[in-house]
């Protein structure tokens, strides 16, 4: 059976489950190893997270963040919204209690993968977030690369934010990560989507596309809005689109049956040709949004 846009386009509400937004498991998910919960707590509130088999990384999306897990105090600053640039982070290991408690109440991503190792507590502070620009002209975007591979160890998650310019096209050329090979890992992904409203607070909107290979059919056209969800589980996936005045953030979340923690992906063939254009073009100037960039090439989409 073909995957589409209705089983994998979560809108905003319909995935929200118990004292979470948002509730992704793998279970829900019809798959193996990614999860993503976003939780909200009012000014003092506390919430009791079991970790279960699962490895978790808390992103602070608004607001900031006390915790309280295997005998660490972490406070998290966190930031005013998902556009004021990176936010420290906490990572959780699997087979944990952890006491969340926000004084100022907020929002709060708890991101998720089946673990096999249990490693410490430990905290990520922004400033040590890399802040990487991708593509050029209107395929320029900035990434947050707060908990990818090279970057924060962790058993099997790999999480990054992408922030795109309103009329910009993110995660393109298409590309796949859904087979184990040399230039290729199989991760699942769930892209969790804030969109920024406009001057006026109107609301904004953003395009999902995802679509497979002949022997693994998928076929998504998803018109996301903001706290969406798609859930990728194979295929190629790409573009995501912001629309004219209204600038996207995604959250990437993806995990693996693999061994090996890393992100290598293949382009889409019929597409790829566009990387050849980015030398000849400047990136956009509106990037970076809010902090320095360290530019790190265009290795990935």
């Amino acid at each position: 059976m073909t995957a589409t846009t209705e089983s994998l386009h979560l809108p905003a509400g319909t995935a929200a489950t118990g004292p979470y937004a948002l509730e992704v498991t793998p279970e829900s998910a019809g798959w193996g190893h990614s999860s993503l919960r976003v939780l909200g707590l009012a000014a003092g509130g506390r919430h009791t997270l079991e970790t279960g088999p699962d490895e978790v990384v808390v992103v602070p999306l608004e607001g900031g963040l006390g915790i309280e897990c295997d005998g660490e105090v972490l406070t998290l600053a966190g930031r005013s919204d998902v556009f004021a640039g990176p936010t420290d982070f906490a990572y959780l290991p699997r087979e944990a209690t952890a006491t969340l408690s926000s004084p100022g109440g907020g929002r709060f991503a708890l991101c998720g993968a089946r673990a096999r190792r249990r490693l410490p507590v430990r905290y990520g502070p922004a400033a040590d977030v890399p802040v990487e620009l991708r593509g050029a002209g209107r395929c320029s975007r900035q990434v947050n690369n707060f908990a990818t591979a090279d970057v924060f160890e962790a058993d099997a998650i790999i999480a990054c934010e992408v922030i795109t310019p309103g009329g910009n096209w993110s995660s393109y050329p298409p590309h796949k990560h859904d087979e184990s090979s040399e230039v290729e890992t199989e991760l699942e992904e769930i892209y969790y989507f804030e969109v920024a409203p406009g001057p006026g607070g109107q609301p904004g909107l953003a395009y999902q596309r995802v679509y497979g290979t002949p022997d693994r059919p998928i076929d998504v056209l998803a018109e996301v809005r903001d706290r969406d969800v798609v859930l990728i589980p194979h295929g190629w996936h790409g573009p995501s689109i912001a629309a004219p005045g209204h600038d996207l953030y995604y959250l990437n979340v993806m995990a693996g049956p693999g061994a090996e923690r890393a992100w290598r992906i293949v382009d889409d063939p019929e597409h790829a040709w566009i990387r050849g254009t980015w030398a000849a073009e400047p990136i956009d100037p509106r990037l970076p949004l809010h902090d320095p960039a360290t530019p790190n090439g265009e290795s990935r989409p």
